[in-house]
């Protein structure tokens, strides 16, 4: 049994030299500013949570990232658990509790509950007219916004690992995540990757939370937004594109562990952010699976991923 079941994942944790420069991106992405110190930048999606992603100044680093608890008495129990640094009051905007925990490679892990939650973010979608539903939007023409796409939430971490067994066992041993695809190369035994999903039991989840993968070196390969809709993630794309100012990584394609539409960009110290829409939605009556690397790595449509997304981690 784990010792916590978590609820999904709350926010990533950066470091940049230049806060500023970190906001432009941010904001190019299709995030909005929650809050700003000095030594730190908070910021939000559409959706009812304080803040998806912090960004503290200093040298650029990956440091980790953080969960939400179902209870504060899940707080207590994996305070108990060895290095763990006890229950503290949150300092931060937002406000909350929290416990700091260290995965097997050292990036902290914040277990974290009762966060100020915050109003969302009114975002009107048309309806969309269909080969199976053509009068969805009968007598009205479809006009999108011009700009950067409209970011929920923050929907999955990403990292690289030589000890990738050995991270996935923790992550599902302590946080209660569960499998949804492991992916092999070669002998069944020989795991190179693990989707991991949170356990809520019958309530339907998104098919990943936390996604790690065999790496010689070690860091974060990529977090991961979803946005409004299909449409957003080609609106994000064109805009990013426009300003002729950031790396694109990759996309866009449709996955097929995940079945997300994606797209991935690079911040200005190279940590990757990635678009998303259209995720599978799982529950306890999916299980899991046991998939090749041949069949389950690859998009079900769009480009092969480039060599320099294949392997990329950032410490």
């Amino acid at each position: 049994m784990p010792v916590i079941k978590v609820r999904e994942l709350a926010y990533g944790r950066l470091r940049s030299p230049d806060l500023d420069a970190e906001e432009e991106f941010l904001t190019a992405f299709g995030m909005t500013r929650a809050a700003r110190t000095p030594n730190a930048l908070y910021m939000r999606g559409t959706d009812p949570f304080h803040h998806i992603h912090v960004t503290e100044k200093g040298d650029a680093a990956f440091l980790g990232f953080a969960w939400y608890a179902a209870s504060e008495e899940d707080l207590q129990k994996v305070a108990k658990l060895p290095g763990a640094s006890g229950i503290e009051h949150t300092d931060e905007p937002g406000g909350g509790v929290r416990v700091r925990l260290k995965e097997p490679n050292g990036y902290t892990i914040e277990v974290i509950h009762g966060q100020q939650a915050v109003w969302p973010i009114q975002v009107v979608r048309q309806p969309l007219n269909s080969a199976a539903a053509p009068l969805n939007r009968a007598g009205a023409v479809m006009r999108y916004h011009q700009g950067p796409s409209r970011v929920k939430r923050i929907g999955h971490a990403v990292m690289g690992t030589p000890k990738n067994q050995e991270t996935v066992r923790w992550f599902r041993d302590t946080l209660g995540l569960v499998c949804s695809d492991d992916v092999y190369a070669g002998s069944k035994d020989n795991i190179i990757g693990q989707f991991s999903r949170v356990d809520a039991g019958d309530e339907y989840v998104d098919h990943h939370a936390f996604f790690c993968m065999r790496n010689e070196r070690t860091g974060l390969n990529h977090f991961s937004f979803e946005v409004q809709d299909i449409d957003d993630v080609f609106i994000g794309h064109e805009h990013l594109v426009s300003l002729g100012k950031f790396e694109h990584m990759w996309g866009i394609g449709r996955h097929l562990l995940g079945s997300q539409v994606y797209d991935y960009w690079a911040d200005p110290w190279g940590r990757v952010h990635e678009h998303w829409a259209d995720t599978d939605r799982l529950n306890v009556q999916n299980g899991g699976n046991l998939i090749s690397a041949d069949e389950g790595l690859r998009s079900q449509w769009g480009s092969r991923p480039t060599e320099k997304f294949i392997g990329h981690v950032t410490p």
